[in-house]
């Protein structure tokens, strides 16, 4: 995108709703807005109504885990204008105990996408008319996309042939850990191997 059409459209944000921008950077050709939590409603309102911005596609609403912060979340919104043929990207810090304002009344398009970030991340959306999970299964326990998520999961589903159903087991790793030989051939050992002094002799 034309970095002065980008330069453009955050002066204009800045102009009319500066009492909502915390921080607003241009990089790699793409304009981030970071913003409080609590003005995601009414800020998101304002970009698919003004006829300066004119955003009226939510694109996607995802969330980022940085276990170390005190607001240990970010919740992102990608919209685009495509009268404009613009992009946008809305970011809110948030804790781990914060809930959002949900934003289905300016997008409808967003219900999946609240689940989705509650199913992930364990974000709660104040407003959502049917907060549950959607990718994982009822009984799932945690949310994956979490730092401190176990990449193996907490539980095993399997079919039982005995009981006829699905049954749920703790995770059994058939191998806990794995010791490194690193003078084997299969390890990328630095020595030459029989046959290869040919190769470096020509």
């Amino acid at each position: 995108m034309d970095a002065t059409a980008l330069d453009d459209l955050m002066e204009s944000i800045a102009l009319r709703r500066g009492d909502a921008v915390l921080a607003s950077e241009i990089s790699r050709g793409e304009l981030t807005v970071t913003i409080a939590a609590q003005a995601i409603p009414t800020f998101l309102a304002f970009l698919r109504a003004d006829p300066t911005c004119r955003f009226t596609t939510l694109v996607d609403i995802t969330g980022i885990d940085w276990p170390q912060r005190e607001r240990r979340f970010d919740i992102v919104y990608h919209l685009l204008s495509m009268h404009l043929n613009q992009r946008i990207r809305v970011k809110a810090a948030i804790r781990h105990d914060e809930i959002v304002p949900s934003v289905i009344g300016e997008f409808p398009a967003a219900d999946w996408f609240e689940r989705e970030v509650f199913d992930m991340y364990g974000i709660l959306f104040s407003g959502h008319p049917d907060l549950r999970r959607i990718l994982t299964d009822y009984g799932f326990r945690g949310h994956p996309l979490r730092k401190d998520f176990p990449t193996t999961g907490y539980v095993e589903l399997r079919y039982d042939e005995e009981q006829k159903r699905v049954v749920y087991e703790p995770v059994k790793l058939t191998q806990e850990y794995r010791l490194f030989d690193f003078m084997s051939p299969w390890e990328g050992a630095e020595y030459i191997l029989p046959g290869d002094e040919k190769k470096g002799a020509r």
